[in-house]
């Protein structure tokens, strides 16, 4: 039986009109009438309101990432202890995103949103006045779990408060945070920290803050508290989870500097990951109140889109590592110069993705999928030829091309994932939406990690072997070298030939780093050919656009 069949034989249910709505679940109103096109000003400004606080959240991500050097020296942290200040945001992060549906629940969805965001600014401020390394890991820490918060309710308000012909207009605003904001993070760090100084990679989230609070306190309609929910809450289910994901979030994020499994730290983290995930979904199908429904990856679109979501992720986030790393490594790019780069794989995305909503009135939203990963794929393909004098210019196209790509693919892929899904299972798909694209994105970056590490090694090896002091080429540029240091300031002989085989040395470092980071762009090319694949068995929707099928 093949896949495709496999899946053909999974019973789908079609959604109501007006689902009731679970008690576990949050989700805003909805619509009266689903299939009216009529959406009022004040749900729009509370849809532009959500998505402006997942794109904050986002971004906050990528600009502390392009300044991290500088915030390391500013709090006197090493350079291994402070990437403990992406970290710790991160881990909080990816813990709250799958439970921002029942706490919106418990707290109401107006209540949560407004005290995240507020929690969010506030302690954006107090990260610029940290002091040590310490006060900067627990204050990031309250960031992300405020910030994170963001990203999956600006999902769920969009699925539940827009009817379903404008739901792409939506989802439309909200791939701005998931794709346009880690592209353009770097350009916004990079010119703040070089102009105005680290502490202002915070201060930036202060004025659209303080908008998305004003619209959101205006927008989202009052809800009572229902705290007795608390109660009923699935607390094994949301234990089992905080404590597995915050171990492999942070086994991910410290394994390779740690060399993974020759670290007993690392060890315990991947065997705590592993116990508490799988004690996590055991808790979740057995229980009568669960604080997720993973039996929504039993619906064929669903399962694929969010799988196709990972490898997106993985991805996205891996290129937005792993080019101003090499922009940095090998070609000697400050921030605010690598940011300039990366900008055309953002401007792009902000002209482009407005317009997707209207291809996909036309358009099979699986073609445009398909178009869209298949772009992004060609766009890493091109840089797998890297050489000493690839840098800027040389990357304008592959970053106009991926640009393309993501905005292409984002706003259909979420499109046909959240179809169907009813309001009582919103919060859900939304949080597993959402998490599994943040872990993809960790996976992938652990991935390129350990790939620029072992294949720098290896092609280092590989080209060592060939520049021998018993080749004629060799002794005959160790030759030239010499006489160069002799004329310029060294006097020694013996010394003047210990530069020249120093600097053989480094050159052959450097070469074999670039053919490294031509290997990261097979990989992620690869992945995305991949998701392509996955993209190709989505179910053929209901209707024009296919927006009706699970």
């Amino acid at each position: 039986m093949s896949i495709a069949e496999i899946f053909d034989s999974i019973p789908e249910r079609r959604p109501l009109a007006v689902a009731p709505v679970r008690k576990m679940e949050a989700a805003p109103a909805a619509p009266a009438n689903q299939n009216s096109d009529q959406v009022s000003l004040k749900t729009w400004i509370a849809v532009i309101g959500a998505a402006l606080g997942a794109f904050l959240a986002v971004l906050n991500i990528q600009i502390v990432n392009s300044s991290l050097a500088d915030i390391q020296g500013a709090i006197g942290a090493g350079i291994d202890d402070g990437g403990w200040v992406s970290t710790s945001y991160l881990v909080t992060e990816i813990i709250v995103i799958p439970l921002s549906g029942w706490l919106a629940g418990v707290f109401s969805m107006r209540i949560y949103l407004l005290a995240s965001t507020v929690l969010f600014l506030a302690f954006s401020v107090a990260c610029a006045f940290a002091g040590n390394l310490t006060e900067m890991i627990i204050l990031r820490a309250f960031q992300g779990f405020s910030g994170g918060a963001l990203i999956p309710l600006a999902f769920t308000i969009i699925v539940t408060m827009l009817p379903r012909a404008k739901q792409p207009v939506g989802l439309a605003l909200f791939a701005l945070s998931a794709t346009f904001a880690p592209a353009i993070g770097p350009t916004i760090g990079g010119y703040l920290n070089e102009n105005y100084g680290w502490e202002y990679i915070f201060y930036v989230n202060l004025v659209p803050g303080l908008i998305m609070l004003g619209m959101l306190a205006y927008a989202l309609p009052k809800s009572k508290l229902q705290l007795g929910r608390l109660k009923q809450g699935d607390w094994l289910g949301i234990v089992a989870m905080a404590i597995g994901l915050g171990a492999l979030q942070t086994f991910l994020e410290e394994g390779n500097k740690d060399d993974w499994f020759g670290s007993e730290l690392i060890t315990g983290l991947a065997v705590t990951a592993a116990i508490a995930l799988t004690a996590f979904i055991v808790i979740e199908l057995t229980v009568q109140r669960p604080l997720l429904n993973l039996k929504l990856l039993l619906r064929r679109n669903f399962a694929l889109g969010t799988v196709s979501n990972i490898l997106l992720g993985a991805a996205l986030y891996g290129s937005s590592f792993v080019l101003p790393l090499y922009l940095s490594q090998v070609q000697g790019y400050n921030a605010e110069q690598i940011g300039e780069v990366l900008a055309w794989t953002g401007i792009p995305q902000l002209i482009l993705i407005p317009l997707v909503p209207r291809l996909m009135k036309s358009v099979d939203t699986r073609i445009l999928i398909g178009l869209g990963f298949t772009l992004f794929a060609v766009s890493n393909f091109m840089n797998i030829y890297l050489t000493a004098d690839y840098s800027g210019p040389q990357l304008l196209w592959p970053n106009i091309v991926r640009a393309i790509g993501q905005a292409m693919v984002m706003t259909p892929l979420s499109a046909v994932a959240a179809a169907g899904i009813e309001a009582e299972n919103a919060g859900s798909a939304s949080g597993l939406f959402n998490m599994t694209r943040n872990l993809g994105g960790a996976i992938g970056i652990a991935l390129l990690q350990t790939i620029l590490t072992k294949r720098e090694q290896f092609h280092s090896n590989v080209i060592t072997q060939n520049v021998s002091q018993f080749n004629e080429a060799t002794r005959q540029r160790i030759g030239e070298l010499t006489r160069y240091f002799l004329t310029h300031g060294i006097s020694d002989p013996v010394t003047a030939q210990h530069q020249a085989i120093v600097a053989i040395g480094r050159s052959v470092r450097r070469q074999a780093t670039i053919m490294a980071y031509s290997d990261a762009f097979v990989l992620m090319g690869f992945a995305l050919v991949v998701a392509l694949g996955l993209g190709l068995l989505l179910k053929k929707a209901a209707g024009a656009n296919g927006a009706g099928a699970h």
